[in-house]
Parts: structure tokens; sequence; C-alpha cells
């Protein structure tokens, strides 16, 4: 077998990055110029001493030689199909380039300008040649170099992937310096040369600040973000790495149909956040509107379905929408039937639903993607949906119908993020009463002092912060005659009241739905008591589904949608655009922007698009995206996304230096708070300390161009709507940036954990949480006839105000992949980034942190088994653990993973 080539370059050119987009990784393209188009000092960049500590790896050699053996060692993992998957002459063509050891060409790059000539030096090229086949998932590539004893330290290697196939390298080493290995971290696609000429750029794993910069990089970090930015023109394609934003204008499909137009969101009708711009074409019969295609572009580095330990959450996602939902619109013909028996909703979970055959599919193909929600059936090929009855109803199957559990889930459920503390009285509504009624609520002074006497007056009540509630009226009210114009649905707006108990835990009071003049009638309203007669009894549940309802929707739209993948999109895309992959603070940050550029596009294609899952089967119906943006507009800041200034603008808590986590909470017994606060400190520890280690003060932050056009970005471009606004925080001290930084780690790590994990537990006993309810109250004008078979058979009118058949085992299917750790989940400080590790503090810091997820993990369990806490135990009660950092593959209720990647 031939060796491979082994040469140094004296070419008289030196890499250059070009502008045309590809592939992103820690890396850039680059091309051969001409030597005079190197980086030099100038207004932009200024090159501050360089710390000769910073040095990680160079050749040094005895007096009498004049070089140094270096072994490349590079990593690469296999894509889904197998290693470099292709078949053909292609194919045939790669192995023998395997087999002569020219695979792939590297060349290393000097990190310092040539001090004689003031000029790149060249750099030292060599061909990597595959050792053997794979082991452990990856497979190995290595090639040696003679480094020049006085090349100095390497600061980067170039890679051209010889192949007609992208490759996914992981990571390369070098090794044979004197002084320790030289780690390159890639984690990124490189592509064939025959579809792109550039070469791709990997850096080493040593951060910088822009200041910092060794001479003979600067260049190529300031072009690479120039690459990343591309020009705003064009259709992006699947190879490209470009980062750019546009508005919210590719929900709906007008040119399938009429019914599927939606508005524009992002300007100044609909505020909203910015997404990734695509360029796809506009709409024929809409200008507005963009063009649906079968697949939404993401920068290529931001896809995780090709990459074989990357598929799981992909796969599964994929398959339910695009072969599950169909299958049961096949299984249940008609869109509109509900369950008959609440015992027709617990065969679910016991007995299933025959699906039929897929086309072009293998027998038990469901069973083998979704073992979890799959049986096959082997006599007839069919696949039976069969769902996992889930832990709370598990543990009791009737906690759905029990008032005390409502009122818990307000704090320890699927959205703790709407409970407030009520500080006026009476109620009243903002909404201008020419158009929606009379502002003043229906729940008076004498029917709350009814509820709660021997207690208190509803004053002593406000003044000793024992009255809190759900207010959905003024967000939902103008949404109800528009819904109520859908077949199968209606809407209201809603008020609900809690009154805190002696022993921690909240017992409902009051309900209040209100229906705004329409139709040439009044405004209507009513209020609902938990009372001790059978038809209030009834109306009560009744009024706790429309209620539920409204939660369900409000918690899909805003607290996990809007509030976490949505307003996350624009940190990312800023990141990548002004934050050079070597700048620590992108390296802070990257972790947790994982997969969530590819999980955002999916729900754009598929989830809250037009017609998709959210619209057919919540509340709010074909106006729920445009919800979420009312909803963006009127309460979303960046400042309030902080856990503890959450807790303060609700009145759920209020500064109190002498309180752990100087807060003292309204409700002692706030799981979410109590243990969101743990990992909040946590992770603000773990981020001071890495941010006071790269900015020792302000002045480092005040002159860090890339770090301040980053955060000017975000405000200005990601979130543009709001760019005006007084809220947003200054940037010019370390800790500006740490409580920057520590709220968009929260957002995407502890936030996104709390209210999507416990999806399946606590949604997919639908009666439990409802996405929609279908039918008016039955004390809303009634007929006789509807009042009177609401009267003979009160569960009938209950079953037929929740979801259809086909409604709720569409959600309940999501619920199920969506609620699933991947195999190869990455939790929060489980593992330390290797960039992390190349600098003995940082990675001594983040042990600091890593521990205290392992002790926070212990002190759940303790809560957990502390009955005084009765808001996170009692008989049947499921256990707090949505905050616990790790967790176990599969629909567990528990684990924090670094990024929003489900």
């Amino acid at each position: 077998m031939l060796k491979p080539q082994l040469h140094l370059s004296n070419s008289t050119k030196v890499p250059f990055l070009l502008h045309n987009p590809f592939i992103h990784g820690n890396c850039n393209a680059s091309l051969p110029i001409s030597m005079h188009s190197f980086c030099r000092k100038n207004k932009h960049i200024v090159r501050v001493g360089f710390n000769p500590n910073n040095i990680k790896a160079q050749a040094v050699a005895s007096s009498t030689e004049k070089s140094i053996s270096v072994k490349a060692i590079v990593t690469v993992k296999p894509t889904v199909g197998g290693f470099l998957t292709n078949i053909g002459i292609a194919r045939g063509l790669d192995d023998i380039k395997d087999v002569l050891g020219k695979t792939l060409l590297l060349e290393l790059v000097q990190a310092e300008l040539d001090p004689k000539t003031g000029l790149e030096k060249d750099t030292i090229k060599g061909y990597a040649h595959r050792t053997k086949g794979e082991e452990n998932g990856v497979v190995k590539y290595e090639s040696s170099f003679e480094v020049p004893v006085d090349f100095g330290e390497i600061g980067a290697v170039f890679v051209e992937n010889e192949h007609h196939k992208e490759m996914y390298l992981q990571d390369i080493i070098l090794d044979g310096f004197s002084n320790g290995s030289v780690h390159v971290n890639c984690n990124s696609w490189v592509h064939s040369k025959y579809d792109n000429p550039q070469k791709r750029v990997f850096f080493t794993n040593k951060s910088y600040l822009p200041s910092q910069t060794p001479s003979g990089l600067c260049r190529l970090r300031e072009t690479e973000l120039e690459i990343l930015r591309g020009n705003g023109q064009g259709e992006r394609k699947s190879f490209e790495r470009i980062y750019d934003y546009d508005v919210y204008n590719d929900i709906g499909n007008p040119d399938s149909s009429a019914d599927l137009k939606r508005p524009v969101l992002g300007g100044k009708e609909h505020p909203y956040p910015r997404r990734c711009r695509t360029g796809r074409p506009r709409c024929k019969t809409d200008p507005l509107s963009e063009e649906r295609s079968t697949s939404v572009y993401v920068p290529r580095d931001e896809c995780f379905a090709e990459v074989k330990q990357l598929t799981f959450s992909a796969k599964t996602v994929y398959s339910v929408l695009h072969a599950v939902l169909p299958s049961l619109e096949t299984a249940i013909i008609d869109a509109d039937l509900g369950f008959p028996y609440f015992t027709a909703i617990d065969s679910l979970f016991n007995e299933g639903i025959n699906l039929p055959p897929l086309k072009n599919q293998n027998k038990g193909f469901f069973s083998t993607i979704l073992p979890r929600l799959f049986k096959a059936i082997t006599d007839t090929g069919d696949d039976l949906l069969r769902f996992e009855t889930p832990e709370t109803m598990e543990r009791d199957k009737f906690f759905w119908f029990r008032d005390e559990e409502f009122a818990r889930q307000t704090l320890a459920g699927l959205n703790p993020y709407s409970i407030k503390l009520v500080t006026e009285w009476p109620l009243k509504s903002q909404l201008d009463p020419k158009i929606y009624g009379p502002v003043e609520s229906a729940i008076t002074t004498e029917l709350i002092e009814q509820e709660i006497k021997g207690f208190m007056t509803v004053n002593e009540a406000i003044k000793n912060k024992k009255l809190f509630i759900l207010d959905y009226h003024d967000l939902l009210l103008p949404y109800v005659s528009k819904v109520r114009a859908i077949k199968g649905t209606t809407l209201y707006g809603s008020r609900t009241l809690f009154f805190l108990t002696p022993n921690g835990t909240l017992r409902p009071l009051a309900i209040e739905l209100t229906r705004p003049p329409m139709d040439g009638k009044p405004q209507w309203k009513d209020v609902y008591l938990p009372t001790w007669d059978a038809t209030g009894v009834w109306l009560w549940r009744l009024a706790k589904a429309h209620v539920l309802a409204h939660d369900s929707g409000y918690h899909q739209l805003v607290s996990h949608w809007l509030r976490t993948h949505c307003a996350t999109e624009p940190y990312i895309i800023a990141t990548n655009r002004q934050l050079s992959v070597m700048h620590p603070i992108y390296r802070l940050l990257h972790p947790h922007f994982r997969y969530t550029m590819e999980i955002n596009a999916l729900a754009r294609e598929a989830l809250i698009n037009a017609g998709g899952i959210i619209e057919s089967s919540f509340s709010p119906g074909k106006y729920s995206v445009e919800f979420s943006s009312v909803a963006y507009d009127k309460q979303w800041q960046f400042n309030l996304q902080a856990l503890p200034a959450d807790l303060i603008s609700r009145g759920m808590a209020v500064e109190d230096p002498k309180a752990p986590h100087g807060l003292k909470l309204s409700i002692e017994d706030y799981p979410f708070a109590n243990d969101g606060l743990l990992l909040w400190d946590a992770i603000k520890d773990w981020v001071s300390e890495y941010v006071n280690h790269y900015y020792p003060n302000a002045s480092l932050i005040t002159s860090d161009q890339e770090l301040q056009a980053w955060w000017n970005e975000i405000r200005t471009e990601g979130h543009a709507d709001k760019k005006d606004e007084p809220w947003w925080p200054v940037l010019k001290t370390p800790k500006d940036l740490i409580e920057i930084i520590t709220t968009i780690v929260w957002v995407a790590s502890g936030h996104h954990a709390a209210v999507n994990f416990g999806q399946y537990a606590y949604g997919a006993y639908f009666p439990n949480r409802p996405t929609i309810a279908r039918t008016n109250m039955p004390t809303e004008e009634p007929s006789k006839e509807f009042w009177d078979n609401f009267l003979k058979k009160p569960e009938g009118a209950l079953l037929q105000c929740f979801p259809s058949q086909i409604q709720a085992t569409r959600v309940m299917a999501i619920l199920d992949v969506l609620s699933n750790h991947s195999p190869d989940e990455e939790y929060l400080g489980e593992k330390i980034e290797p960039a992390w590790s190349e600098d003995k503090f940082i990675k001594g810091a983040f042990e600091k942190f890593s521990g205290r997820l392992k002790e926070l993990e212990g002190t759940i369990d303790e809560r957990n088994a502390n009955r005084d806490l009765k808001n996170r135990s009692g008989a049947g009660v499921v256990p707090y653990e949505l905050l616990k950092p790790f967790s176990p593959p599969g629909v567990t209720g528990k684990g924090v993973p670094y990024s929003i990647s489900i």
C-alpha cells in the first residue's frame, strides 16, 4: 500500500477565506490568495500583547534537529446508512482513495505571523489515511507531518474532503509536540471538494477575545463571521451555513387554500421574534407569504437528522408527524367523533387502536421506530397503537377529577408560569368596554367571602398574600368571536381564583367565564363555584374543563413555544453571526443551542403551521400562533425571563437579602420555584466564574466589538419589534454579561425542561388537561333540549366538551415523543465541553458546577420525601422531578438537557 504523501508547502500563497457560504463548525472556508492580503492592525482590530501562557503546543527540538514529527488523528462519525454511504462508481473511487491514503488533505496553520516578514507562514500539508474499520461508532484517520522547529504554535487546521460524499468530523488531535497535544474540536460536516472546492478551517480549542487573537488567525476570524452572515440574497441551500433573520411568513399555505392563509408574524401589526431566513420564493396568491417546501432550511451544522448518534429525536418526531397521524386519520374516520364513555378513553391505554399497514413499509414499521407506543400484530401485519399509562394515572386513576390536584398543578405541574398573586380588588379588565362590554368581574367580594368565611375577609386575604389567579380573560376575550366561527369549538375569556390554605396548598374558589358582545347579543359572563349540589358540581367540572383548555393552549403557545423555542432562535442566529467560534462566550453558549433551530424548523413545518397539530387540536384554533404574538407583544420582556425576575413580576416572590436565593416566596411550598432557584443559582455561579475569568474588568466588556455587536443584534434584529423598549439590560460590565448569559442558559435548559418533559405525564390522560373545549357551558343561553340532556346525562356533556377522538390521540402521540429523552441526550453539567477543559480554571469551575447539580438531585429527592411539602408529595401524587438534572432515556418526567433539542 502506498504511503500518504507528506511534504512541506513551498507555495507563495496563504489560505484566505472567501464569501461563498458552506458548512459551518469551528471552522472556515479557505482558498489561496496572494501573500499581501493577511491580517494587519487597523482601527477595527487592535491586537494586544499575547500572553505566552496561552501557547498550547509548538514544535520544539534540539539544536541539531531541523524538524519534529507530528501525528494527526482524525475521528469521523459514520452517517446513518453506514460509513460514507453511497453506491456506484463514486463509492468505488472513495474506497480506492481510502486505500491510497488520500481521503483527507490536512494543512497545519501557524497561529502567529512570521516575525521576520510580517506575513503568514506557509501551511504544512499531509494526506490522512484510514487506519481501520468502524469501532465504537467512529472511524479513525491518521497523517504524519514534519514540522520545522521554528514553525511555532499551531492555530488551525485546514481540511479538504477528497471523498464524493460529505463527512462528519468529530475532532482532530495533533500529537508529538514536546509541551502537549493540540486538540481541535470539529463536530461539523465537511463537504466533498467535488461539491465545493473551498477548504474548511478548524480552529484549535483555545478561546480568545477578539483583541487577544493571534496575529496569524485574526483575518480568518474576521472573515469567518462575514461568511456566516451571508449577503441576505437568494434561496438557501441545504449545504450552506448562512445565519440570517426573517419574519414568520411561512406558517400559512395560501397557495394550497385560502383558508390556510395566515398573517405575517413580525412587524408593527403582529410583533414577534425573528426566525432563520430560508429565502424561499413568495406565494403566488399572497406575496407577503413564503412558499412552503418539503424541508425547511437550517444552517448545515444545526441539523441532527443524519448522524447516527443523533437520529433518535428526529426520527421519532418525523415518524409521528408523517406516518402515525395520517394512519390515525384513516382509522378514525369521523373527525368530530368524541368518546362515548370514559372507559373508551381508558381503552387507549389498555386495548389500543388498530392501525392499517402503511404502504411501502415493512410489517411492524411502527413497532420498530416507536416501540414505546406500538406493538406489532403478527397475525394481520397491522400495528397496534397502545399508549403507555402515564404515571399520574398509574398512581391515581381519578387524579384529574380532584380540585386539590387541579390547584396543585398550577405550582408543580406542566405550566407553573401562569399563577399570579392578586394585588388589586375588585378584578377589572383592561379591554375597551365599548367593544368587549363592562370591565368589572362577576367575581364579587360577597362570593369570595362566602368561600373563605371563617378565615378572613377579601381585603385581609389580599394583604396577607392569600389570593392567587389564573387570568386568561384579557388575552382570550378578543378571540372569542373569531374562534367560535370555527366549526366544532368554542372559547371564553376566563379567570380562576385560588386561596392559599394554612397548610400551604391552594384551594380553587371560583371560575369566571366571559363571552364578549357578539352576534347582536350583549356580554355574557357567569361565575362557577365548588358546590354541594349535583347540578352545581357538574357545572364546576365543565368550567374547569374550559379553564384547563385555556391553560393548555397558553402553556403550549406561550410558556413553551414562544418563551423557549421561539425567543431563543434569535440568540442562536446572533451568536453565530457576531461571535467567532474562538470567542469564549460562543463556546460557553454553543452547547445550549444544539439542535434548537432544527426542531424549530420542524415545528414550522408540521406543528404550528396552518392546519397543523396545534391549530387543529388546541383552543385558539387557527389563531393559535397569532395569539402567541399577542402574548409576546403584551407580556414578553427579556429581563423577566430570568427566573427570579419572573417570580417577582408575578407576585410569587419578593426580594429579601436574608432569604435563600435573596427571595422570599409568596407560597413557600412552590416546587417549581424552589427547585428552579437552586438550579438558577448553580447556573449563575458557573457563568460568573467563566465570565470573570475572561473579563476581569469592565473595559474588556466595552471594548469587545464582537460581544457588543452580538448583544446589539439580539435586541435590534432578533427581537426587532421590541428594540426600543427601556427594559433591555445594558452590557457594560461583567455583572451585566453574567445576568444576560444566565438568563439565556436558564431559558434553554431549566425553563424548557420544566414545561416540556412533563407533557406526557400530565397531558396524556387528556381529561386532566383537555387541549380544546368544543361546546359552550350549559348555562349560556341553552335550548330546552340541550339543558334537559345535560340534566339527564352530565357525563355526556363533559365528554362532548372534551377533544374529539382524533384530536386527543393526535396530541397524545405528539406528547409522548416530545416528552422523550434521546439515548444520547446531553444533560446540563454532565460532560465537559472539550474547549472548556483546555483551561484549568474553567475545568475546575465546571467540575464544581457539575458537583452542585449532583447535589441538586439529592435535594429534590429529599424534598419529595418530606410529608410536610404537600404540593410535591402525598397519596397518589407524582413527585416533582422535572428539574432533576439527569435522566435515563425515555419518558421519565425528569432531566434537564443543555438545549432545546426536542
